[in-house]
């Protein structure tokens, strides 16, 4: 959360009092008040900022339906800023943008003249006002509305809210409760409102540069709280320049393990969130270490929490989750994230993708993908207090080498390195043939295939899958359409890969059933090799190949 964009909403707010274009508001407001009851200033200034309040909670809301990365929105927003700072400073360009809005002014005029006497007759005038004169209230106006979808959380977007509504709702009130009195003091501002006007575009232009530098206020003012401070033998590697609140759990659809959890009821807690799926081989191979974390530390105050956010459409359901959390011994609270709500708010791009967060509900370090787990161990031990760093893990390997074929999806929304003499027809079932020669991390059909958007399903037995890879071991994302077992041939260069088979496919033979991620090949070395899949039954689903080192 920025305090910076907290503060400076409650200036803007405030600097409201003098936009062109609420100023001609001040009077009916004062008016309108003089007309009804004791309460009745009140439900203006409330139903006036709830029209601002609502309008900005909808902007923020479009930005989330339509998915719009907020890295991108962070750095536009910058842009928006320096510019809104810009106009500020410009007689001419403030003059043109009131110009512009000043129909929108006008409507308001026949607005104030609503009727009723008491506090809910304030908040329909108010919010009638409000609403007409969101879209002219100028560019601070605008500038507070980015600050808002910019920000990490729905939390820091309604605090932001919050603050401009409070600076922008007490002078309001102010003059709605002193009357005419008050009014005619005004004057000054309305004199000076061009150098108060320059002098909010030099504050905007002022936090646009700091926001843009990195510079958390916080660290400035609380030393104890910086990254790589020494505790003992431990400290915070890698830790983030910029730590943040961590963002609430959101759209959890079950919590598996556990009761509903928040990370407000956290607080005081150290906490590893770890975002996974369970057919990603990345995740698989990072469980043996998150788990030992869990019964090694729970006791000492670490609270992991497994938010799984599937892939495919088959990992949303809770029977294929538990099941995988029986398999993989996990006995720490997972949330099923199947809508990504909660993965967008971490903004997370990654499986898997660890947060760790201290005792102050803040992220301090992240890591996504595998590898560096003596680092994240450490980190831990670090935040909970615990004395010596722990040495590198002797089983950590190296699982990825440069030179392995890439993880290869088989359905045609993100399917790559496809060979075929025939066209494609999406979710149509038709006959394919190999190539002459298949190339290298290449793949191609034989036989009756239907290609859909995330897998590829044998349509007839005897259909067959090729591969041309380069690593020492092959994993594939199956399932079984019918739900009923599908038995699978492999085979390794045309032969019964016997040496080279993998956990899941003995002897070159291969039962599917469950949707979930099979070990095909360990060739014990990395190595080319072609590898030759045959369905020996109609309905194997074919998702994706991943591969080791």
């Amino acid at each position: 959360m920025n305090t910076l964009d907290i503060g400076l909403a409650f200036l803007e707010g405030l600097a409201l009092i003098v936009s062109p274009c609420i100023l001609p508001v001040l009077p009916l407001v004062l008016a309108a008040s003089v007309d009804g009851g004791k309460r009745r200033p009140y439900g203006i200034i409330v139903g006036f900022v709830l029209a601002f309040s609502l309008f900005a909670v909808a902007a923020r809301e479009v930005v989330a339906l339509l998915g719009i990365d907020l890295d991108v929105i962070r750095d536009v927003s910058l842009v928006l800023l320096a510019l809104f700072g810009l106009v500020l400073l410009s007689e001419k360009l403030s003059a043109r943008f009131s110009a512009l809005t000043q129909g929108a002014a006008n409507l308001g005029n026949d607005l104030a003249t609503g009727k009723g006497e008491g506090f809910l007759s304030g908040i329909g005038i108010g919010a009638l006002i409000g609403l007409v004169w969101t879209p002219c209230a100028g560019p601070i106006l605008a500038a507070v509305l980015v600050q808002v979808i910019r920000q990490q959380s729905d939390l820091a977007g309604n605090l932001v809210i919050l603050s401009f509504g409070i600076g922008a709702g007490i002078p309001m009130l102010i003059i709605a409760l002193t009357g005419r009195k008050l009014m005619s003091k005004l004057g000054f501002l309305t004199q000076h409102a061009e150098a108060v006007r320059r002098g909010f575009g030099v504050l905007i232009l002022a936090s646009v540069a700091w926001i843009a530098s990195g510079v958390d206020i916080e660290t400035l003012f609380m030393p104890s709280q910086r990254i790589e401070v020494a505790q003992g033998e431990l400290k915070l590697e890698h830790g983030l320049p910029q730590p943040y609140a961590a963002p609430e759990f959101v759209g959890i659809d079950n919590w598996l393990n556990s009761k509903p959890l928040t990370m407000a009821g956290l607080k005081g807690k150290v906490v590893l969130v770890d975002f996974w799926t369970y057919s990603c081989i990345n995740c698989v191979r990072t469980l043996p270490y998150i788990t030992r974390w869990d019964r090694k530390y729970r006791d000492q105050g670490l609270v992991i929490i497994g938010v799984h956010s599937p892939e495919f459409e088959f990992e949303k359901k809770t029977a294929n989750v538990q099941a995988a959390i029986a398999e993989h011994g996990i006995e720490y609270p997972v949330a099923q994230d199947n809508r990504l709500d909660t993965w967008s708010n971490f903004d997370n791009r990654y499986w898997p993708a660890h947060y760790l967060i201290d005792r102050e509900g803040k992220v301090v370090y992240t890591h996504f993908g595998e590898g560096q787990y003596d680092v994240t161990e450490n980190n831990i031990r670090y935040l909970l207090g615990l004395g010596e760093k722990v040495a590198q893990a002797a089983d950590e390997a190296p699982a990825f080498a440069a030179t392995q074929t890439p993880e290869t999806y088989l359905g045609y929304a993100r399917g790559q390195n496809f060979e075929s003499p025939e066209d494609v027809v999406a979710d149509a079932s038709r006959r394919y043939s190999f190539p002459t020669r298949l190339q290298d991390d290449h793949w191609a059909l034989a036989g009756d295939w239907q290609i859909g958007s995330e897998r590829s399903v044998s349509a007839s037995a005897g259909a067959q899958l090729n591969l041309n890879f380069n690593a020492r071991k092959v994993f594939l994302v199956l399932g079984s359409a019918s739900g009923k077992p599908i038995e699978v041939k492999v085979s390794l260069n045309g032969k019964a890969p016997a040496g080279a088979a993998g956990k899941d496919a003995a002897q070159g033979s291969l039962r599917v059933q469950r949707n979930t991620l099979y070990e095909l090949i360990d060739q014990g070395e990395m190595r080319r090799g072609v590898l030759e899949i045959e369905a020996l039954q109609p309905g194997l689903e074919i998702y994706a190949f991943t591969f080791g080192a």
